[in-house]
Formats: C-alpha cells, sequence, structure tokens
C-alpha cells in the first residue's frame, strides 16, 4: 500500500534549531530507503512564501499569493512510500530527519476507481 509522508515544520526552525537536518542527512535517509525498495518519491519544497493557492470558485480561477492557511508549520517536503500496513508507514516516517524538528503526517493513498480506457478517453 503507498503512503505519503508529508513533512511540517516550522521554515525558522527547520533550518536554524540545533536538530535541524542538513541536506545530506535527508538524502541519506532517502538513500536507504530507496535502497529498500519502499521508495516511490520524496522532494523537498521551496520556502512557502513561493506558494501559490489555487481555487475554482463558480467558475471562476482565484490565484492568491503564499499558502493556502497561515499556521505555525508549514509543508517542507514529502515521502511517497510503499509500506505494508499502517505500522511500517509510520516506521518510516519516526526515521525522516526533519520529524527532531517539526512533524510528519502519515496518510494512505486512495486509489481511484478509474478504468484505464476512462484515462485514456480524458474522463473522470
Amino acid at each position: 500500500m503507498k503512503y505519503l509522508c508529508l513533512v511540517y515544520a516550522n521554515e525558522q526552525e527547520l533550518h536554524s534549531s540545533p536538530d535541524s537536518p542538513h541536506d545530506s542527512e535527508c538524502h541519506a535517509y532517502a538513500q536507504r530507503v530507496q535502497e529498500s525498495g519502499r521508495m516511490l518519491a520524496a522532494e523537498a519544497l521551496q520556502s512557502v512564501q513561493t506558494a501559490t493557492t489555487v481555487r475554482m470558485r463558480g467558475g471562476k480561477l482565484g490565484i492568491t499569493d503564499g499558502p493556502f492557511a497561515e499556521t505555525k508549520e508549514q509543508l517542507a517536503g514529502f515521502y511517497l512510500v510503499e509500506a505494508r500496513d499502517l505500522n511500517e508507514a509510520i516506521q518510516l516516517a519516526g526515521h525522516i530527519p526533519a520529524a527532531r524538528v517539526g512533524c510528519v503526517e502519515v496518510r494512505p493513498v486512495r486509489e481511484l476507481d478509474i478504468q484505464p480506457a476512462q484515462l485514456q478517453a480524458g474522463q473522470h
């Protein structure tokens, strides 16, 4: 089963705390999970200041600079992993270096109920 591990942290603390992980530590963790065959994708995100929030309301596109909500912690990155169950996904998330200064939300990925023919025809 696929699980998305969303890494949240206060951007200032993520890079300035004594417990802050360095890029090399994060890369080494991702490499270990990759070598175990459980890594599907992983990416760090740029600062929340670079975010753009998009909404469609009443057929009109609305665009706002910045994140969708003002919070103390921002989405900093993610890992998409393959795990036997939630327990294994939680164990993987617990070893994400940024968990020391922020938190990691673990969520099962919902498989869409779409037939291959629907995808080719552009139907949703």
